[in-house]
């Protein structure tokens, strides 16, 4: 292929790319919250979780959408009983998700397989990553309180471009109490913090069964490991869910919405789960509605004022925050730059810097590399992370993020 030839490919692909990027915002601008229903291994009833979730969800009255991206194990519509193939909205030429219940809505990758449901989906990584973007930004999805989005089991390209394309979610990570899950659990934490997605807890399935004879529990797979890596990692547990043998047959059977027995104890505990992550989400409104409020307040700046934080060394990008000579502040206002200053930082410690640029007002710090737990620390702080950023001065990083064409590579720091 000849040069001229090379670059205009290269420019139609990423015009593309831009479009469906703005497509996709559009699609979840109309969404309150999304929960990323993920875990460490298979097995572990993660499925049976997200599909229950939208479920009790829809019950409660909220509107709620279920999107089943697992594209080599789409499990969503089998749980359901669902047959139906996506439909095209016919104004607007999208996919139409399938009205379930009268307040939930699903959608499953599974319709593109064709008409041979078992057959094995042999995809590499690119071709996984382009089908669940276009996945996403095809579907015409209504006013939304929750959407829940069941991702394949491990840390691969699914949940990645996920956390990519949707940088709000949440997750909420499935396991068992047995130790060979709860392993591939502490990577599902590391890798949410990596990405910056945030974790709303952590849900122990098949957490005892209960003797129907004499009703005392038995730990088939092991007790409390969920609760302890709650614990250690810091992360509510959000439910301990036994082992319910009708949930199992329910399931098979494509009746799952038809498992509504309030006395059980499995169906007792998962409400407490949703009242939780209701309750979360309102107060994450609360607290979104009390900054818009104080924006609104004339001693307050602007509410599109984006205060930047740039580790600098010799005058550009510092490969790493923590060892940088200075940072540089750049004030922006209405998508322009409006100033920048120079700070001499303090000694790094862990937790020392977060802190700092926090008391001085920084929203976003763009940073060549940066270990996870800072990552974390600032996030705590309120202080969005782009990592991977290439070196330059910090007034072209900043310029490049507000025009959306900030370029970020590999995280450069490895621990």
């Amino acid at each position: 292929m000849a040069q001229g030839e090379h670059c205009s490919v290269s420019s139609n692909r990423d015009q593309e790319h831009q479009r469906q990027d703005a497509e996709i915002r559009e699609t979840l601008s109309h969404i309150k919250n999304k929960i990323l229903v993920m875990s460490g291994k298979g097995g572990v009833g993660k499925s049976s979780v997200a599909a229950y979730l939208a479920i009790l969800l829809a019950r409660k009255g909220l509107k709620v959408g279920l999107m089943d991206i697992d594209l080599h194990g789409p499990s969503i519509p089998r749980l359901l009983g669902l047959k139906e193939d996506i439909r095209a909205v016919s104004e607007k030429g999208k996919a139409e998700p399938i009205h379930f219940l009268p307040n939930l809505q699903v959608i499953s990758i599974e319709s593109l397989m064709g008409e041979n449901k078992d057959m094995a989906t042999i995809w590499r990584g690119p071709l996984k990553i382009g089908v669940i973007r276009q996945f996403i930004s095809d579907i015409d999805w209504p006013d939304l309180d929750f959407l829940i989005i069941d991702s394949p089991p491990g840390t691969g390209d699914e949940p990645l471009t996920v956390a990519q394309t949707i940088p709000d979610a949440k997750a909420v990570i499935v396991t068992t109490p047995q130790e060979i899950s709860l392993a591939d659990v502490r990577k599902s934490i590391n890798f949410c913090r990596h990405v910056n997605m945030s974790i709303l807890g952590i849900v122990e399935n098949m957490s005892g069964l209960v003797c129907p004879h004499c009703g005392k529990s038995i730990d088939l797979f092991s007790a409390r490991g969920g609760q302890l890596t709650a614990k250690k990692e810091n992360i509510p547990l959000l439910a301990s869910l036994p082992i319910e043998p009708e949930f199992v047959r329910k399931g098979d059977s494509g009746r799952l919405a038809d498992f509504t027995d309030e006395n059980l104890a499995f169906v007792q505990e998962f409400n407490k789960m949703v009242e939780k992550i209701t309750q979360a989400s309102k107060t994450k409104a609360k607290e979104v509605s009390t900054a818009m409020e104080k924006q609104e307040d004339k001693s307050v700046q602007p509410k599109d004022r984006i205060l930047f934080a740039v580790p600098v060394a010799g005058g550009k990008l510092s490969a790493h925050f923590g060892h940088c000579e200075q940072f540089a502040l750049v004030e922006t206002e209405g998508g322009k730059i409006k100033g920048k200053t120079m700070h001499t930082p303090p000694a790094h410690e862990p937790g020392v810097l977060p802190k700092w640029l926090h008391e001085k007002g920084a929203h976003i710090i763009i940073a060549g590399g940066m270990g996870t737990r800072a990552q974390q620390i600032f996030n705590e702080n309120g202080i969005r992370v782009i990592t991977g950023a290439p070196a330059g001065s910090p007034e072209e990083l900043v310029s490049q993020y507000l025009s959306e064409t900030l370029e970020t590579g590999d995280n450069l720091c490895d621990h």
